[in-house]
């Protein structure tokens, strides 16, 4: 399974927002430059995982809510990541999705 980076840029920002952190401030927590900082954001550059994790720590997430968009301290810990991939969906699949999803509840 290969990695998708900006999905991975995705979290790290949103977790640096929730953390009411700026580029700036994180940057300089991590000694790197704002435009390395925002390549990872965007994806355009691979965070490598020693990198990695001085950003979890830092932003006091796990590194497996990073790489896979799963947390172990929420039990909602899909809600988000299911709600982006069904935008990606057309209302024709979205409805396939739901039905098979209420066919594995109710059996």
């Amino acid at each position: 399974m290969a990695l998708d980076y900006s999905v991975i840029g995705s979290r790290i920002k949103h977790a640096r927002l929730a953390k009411n952190l700026t580029q700036e401030d994180l940057s300089e927590q991590l000694d790197v430059s704002v435009a390395f900082l925002s390549r990872i954001e965007r994806g355009s550059s691979h965070v490598n995982l020693k990198r990695l994790t001085q950003i979890c720590k830092i932003l006091d997430v796990s590194e497996g809510y990073i790489l896979s968009g799963a947390s172990n301290n929420s039990e909602n810990y899909l809600d988000r990541e299911f709600a982006d991939l069904l935008k990606k969906c057309s209302p024709e699949k979205q409805k396939m999705i739901y039905n098979v999803a209420k066919t594995i509840i109710e059996s």
